[in-house]
């Protein structure tokens, strides 16, 4: 079964930014290419500039990957959460808190890509799992009424986000 994308009412504005930015209309499709372009690219960056900040303050690329898995394992929570049909409420977390506390440069980039790729490959089964009915439902998180489908595509527009931001900010 495919995984359309979501339409605009599944998804919170705030995260209209990365549902537009999967080109593909179909989720699995997209998370695995989605996967592949971020592989791809932490492998070509040293252990060295994987430790670089491009400004003071600013989160370094290995960071920056531990926290596509942090956000990817909260996003697919909920979406677990919602295609079981559990109507509780979650709550919202924020990554300015959890990203100083992941311990990044005690770890090999090499470390912190394998865990991102197992994360997307439990998020792969995940959603590949899912009859059209579970990609439907919707439950509230962070306050706001999200579609488990919507949510597969924000976490794939969350990495390409990251990805942009790598091969803008810090590979110049």
């Amino acid at each position: 079964m495919h995984i359309t994308k979501p339409e605009v009412s599944e998804y919170p504005g705030f995260n209209a930014s990365y549902v537009d930015m999967v080109e593909e209309n179909d989720l699995i499709a997209a998370l695995k290419n989605s996967e592949k372009k971020i592989v791809d690219l932490v492998k070509s960056i040293s252990e060295e500039k994987a430790d670089h900040r491009y400004d003071s303050g600013k989160w370094s690329i290995k960071e920056i990957i531990i926290h596509l898995s942090d956000a990817e394992r909260v996003f697919a929570y909920r979406a677990l959460r919602f295609s079981r049909n559990d109507r509780t409420e979650l709550s919202g977390f924020d990554e300015n808190h959890w990203v100083p506390e992941s311990n990044a440069s005690a770890r090999t980039l090499e470390d912190i890509l394998h865990e991102f790729i197992l994360v997307r490959q439990s998020s792969l089964f995940l959603f590949k799992n899912l009859t059209k009915e579970m990609s439907m439902r919707k439950g509230i998180a962070n306050g706001k009424e999200v579609s488990v489908r919507a949510i597969g595509y924000v976490i794939c527009g969350h990495a390409l986000h990251h990805y942009k931001i790598i091969k803008e900010r810090y590979l110049k």
